[in-house]
């Protein structure tokens, strides 16, 4: 089959010290789509001391405007050279906000929406009154009603649900995959207590949630730790609010990271909502198990009782009690572990490469 000459639009790409999930999504899905045979430019935006064009992993990548300012310069890009380039498919990648792009991608190539998760509570977290409540009581429906009818890929059931309630109708769940091999066996643990927060340091993640349930732990594990692992804007109000036990590492690379998760005894995740909580199963792959807000996203990760545990959103004693509770029962931990471990090796991107192109292909 005749490789398609594909054309992404996300606001940033894998190397943006702001990525995230949706990132490392992008980076292994396009890289094996080049290694399939496929032409793939990424339209993305910049960042300090980037540059302005490059290929990783066969991808090219080109970057122009901001946080912004990026979505007028795809527009620009995809006029000036969807002629020469005749793309075959445009992805739209969409993190809150659209690229627009049924408006204009108008040269015969198949639009196809990539959409993680609904913003929906991130705007009351990330902007301010009343952009927050416009945002989700207006921008974020009128945005994505101009996607109803596209084809639309999705990581998890929630967001499909989400997306459906809204009146999409062609929507697939491509799940997320693992970029390393699952350990044999679980490995030796810390000799003492040690849950473990990993993930971008910003308001949505709740990371504040994890030391505030800490503060109730220590009471009655007064040797635990909680590490948290991460870089991120609400990092400095963090190490404030941090009391004793509580440990920050941050700038690691992901076998350093890896072999501190590995260590810990519970991964603790009380974000206000994920696509799909993608460092679950990396923890699970480390055999570690996780306890987490019962919200969209984790939900699908966390298999309630079998992987991990799940607690009502937002309560904070809640999540106190359940980390007391794994803590103390070492039996119930042990097997937690080792069925996290089983799950995750279930966890593919090459089988999410291979379903991602075959949705845009027969969609």
């Amino acid at each position: 089959m005749k490789g398609l000459n594909i054309l992404v639009f996300n606001w940033r790409c894998w190397v943006n010290p702001a990525m995230g999930g949706a990132e490392v999504f992008t980076h292994e899905v396009t890289k094996r789509w080049v290694q399939a045979g496929h032409k793939v430019t990424l339209f993305t935006s910049a960042f300090p001391n980037c540059s302005p064009e490059e290929v990783l992993d066969g991808v090219r990548i080109i970057r122009r405007g901001g946080k912004y300012a990026v979505y007028g310069k795809a527009k620009e890009f995809y006029k000036q050279n969807c002629t020469k380039e005749h793309y075959d498919l445009v992805i739209d990648e969409v993190n809150t906000r659209p690229f627009f792009t049924p408006k204009y991608v108008k040269n015969g190539e198949k639009i196809v929406a990539l959409i993680h998760q609904l913003a929906r509570e991130y705007w009351f977290y990330e902007m301010p009154f009343p952009l927050s409540y416009l945002g989700y009581h207006y921008f974020e429906e009128r945005w994505l009603k101009n996607y109803v009818n596209i084809p639309t890929a999705t990581v998890s059931k929630s967001s499909m649900q989400d997306l459906i309630n809204l009146g999409f109708k062609k929507v697939t769940v491509c799940p997320e995959g693992l970029n390393f091999q699952p350990l044999q066996k679980v490995p030796e643990k810390e000799d003492h207590p040690v849950a473990v927060y990993v993930g971008r340091l910003k308001q949505a993640k709740r990371p504040d949630h994890a030391i505030k349930a800490f503060k109730g732990v220590r009471e009655r594990f007064p040797n635990a730790e909680l590490w948290i692992i991460g870089d991120g804007p609400y990092g400095n109000s963090l190490a404030k609010m941090a009391g004793e036990g509580v440990k920050f590492f941050n700038g690691l690379d992901n076998g350093a990271r890896r072999s501190l998760i590995q260590r810990a005894w519970l991964l603790v995740n009380p974000s206000v909502r994920e696509g799909f909580g993608l460092n679950i199963v990396e923890a699970n792959a480390l055999g570690v198990p996780c306890i987490a807000y019962d919200v969209a996203g984790l939900r699908d990760a966390v298999i309630n009782g079998k992987t991990g545990m799940l607690v009502r959103a937002g309560d904070i004693p809640a999540l106190t009690e359940a980390i007391c509770n794994l803590f103390a029962d070492e039996p119930l931990r042990s097997k937690l572990s080792a069925q996290s471990l089983e799950y995750s090796r279930g966890f593919s991107w090459d089988h999410v490469a291979e379903e991602f192109m075959k949705m845009c292909q027969n969609s």
